[in-house]
């Protein structure tokens, strides 16, 4: 079945191109631009300070041999490619960033951070890792506000209490919009595929409301038209796979590769670079916006955090609603702390929920290309 591209731009399968010609959009008309790493960055501040946040290029395996030159072979491939992106100089993205915004989300990203502040003004946030502790939502919630006296000072701007709750309410609408959108793929068989999640995901990340929600609209509508058309992907027997684990982007895609060409259909990419990104609600027409804000961040099922049960409570809501077959967890070698929660994971998918469960560990080379669809097809054997 032959079916029409989604946006339909010509930049359907090319999601960096399109969002490349989104930035170069606002930096013609001198828009400042910030950029980040992680989804701990607190885009709603920077909507309200008129700056454009962009996503820094990180899923490449082509600039980690320049990277391992400083860097220890044995590090996250992530951590290395986004050095090897800036020693080269090849992130349009980095280019385009006055500043950058990081987080202490893991050790090796910290001391990485190090290295990349000595080329470009690179603000630390310092995550508390015990949300659950009392004193943890305060500690942020000054994160938050360090944040914004950085931006105000390299960007001559300033955030005040009512332009942080426009941003606030736009983006809740923006992201209960996108989980609109992910309902497509819970539908049996889906009407979107992994790349389709993909392209508009990467897009939705640095846009605002005003920009998205229109759009959105737009595919929505395109949606509703294939349901009434019949239109799908696989059949109703493809096994439905939910991928958890790290982000994936560029050359970790393989993984959403090898499950298709084995036959089977993402259904929910469950990673900072899927559906996570577009989670949970900020509380709004709060005494203190920032606060709300930190709130909502710490609230965030990453590895980083311990314990981390909010990271199963999330697994079980999406499984109750898209209805995988199975679990793939895709791990990034040497990312300790999803590799060690794998444990975790697998053992609260199989007694829980009754399902499959398969640990993926794996970097952006293509070298275990035929060893993880060996296990894949291994996997959708098991589900007959």
């Amino acid at each position: 079945m032959n079916i029409e591209p989604l946006m339909n731009d010509g930049f359907d399968g090319e999601p960096a191109r399109r969002v490349l010609r989104y930035m170069e959009g606002h930096k013609e008309k001198g828009h400042p631009i910030v950029g980040i790493y992680c989804g701990y960055a607190p885009i709603e501040l920077i909507y309200a300070m008129g700056i454009v946040p962009t996503v820094l290029c990180a899923f490449s395996k082509a600039p980690i041999p320049s990277a391992e030159a400083i860097l220890p072979a044995n590090l996250c491939p992530l951590i290395k490619s986004s050095y090897g992106f800036i020693l080269e100089g090849t992130c349009p993205f980095f280019s385009m960033s006055s500043a950058i915004i990081a987080e202490t989300t893991c050790d090796g990203k910290k001391k990485m951070f190090e290295l990349a502040a000595q080329v470009k003004p690179l603000h630390v946030m310092d995550l508390p890792q015990l949300p659950d502790e009392v004193e943890a939502l305060d500690n942020w919630t000054v994160m938050i506000r360090k944040l914004q006296g950085f931006l105000e000072k390299t960007y001559h701007t300033k955030a005040t209490d009512q332009t942080i709750e426009t941003a606030i309410q736009k983006t809740n609408r923006k992201n209960s919009m996108m989980r609109k959108f992910y309902d497509y793929a819970a539908i049996h068989p889906p009407v979107i595929n992994w790349q389709e999640m993909y392209d508009v995901g990467f897009l939705a990340l640095p846009s605002t409301g005003d920009e998205m929600i229109p759009l959105l609209e737009t595919l929505l509508e395109k949606l509703d038209k294939r349901v009434e058309q019949g239109v799908h992907y696989g059949s109703p027997e493809s096994p439905r796979v939910l991928v958890t684990g790290c982000p994936v982007g560029g050359d970790a895609l393989k993984i959403f590769k090898i499950i298709e060409a084995a036959g089977g259909l993402v259904v929910v990419p469950d990673a900072c670079t899927g559906i996570k990104a577009f989670m949970g609600k900020i509380e709004e027409n709060t005494p203190d916006p920032v606060r709300a804000i930190a709130q909502r961040y710490l609230e965030i099922p990453c590895a980083c955090m311990t314990p981390n049960d909010r990271r199963l409570s999330s697994l079980s809501e999406m499984i109750e609603k898209f209805k995988p077959d199975a679990v793939v967890d895709f791990v990034l070698t040497a990312c300790h702390s999803y590799n060690v929660e794998a444990y975790k994971v697998g053992e609260y998918v199989g007694e829980r929920h009754g399902l499959p469960y398969l640990k993926i560990e794996s970097d952006y080379s293509d070298n275990d290309e035929g060893q993880i669809r060996t296990k894949i097809e291994a996997l959708f054997e098991i589900l007959g």
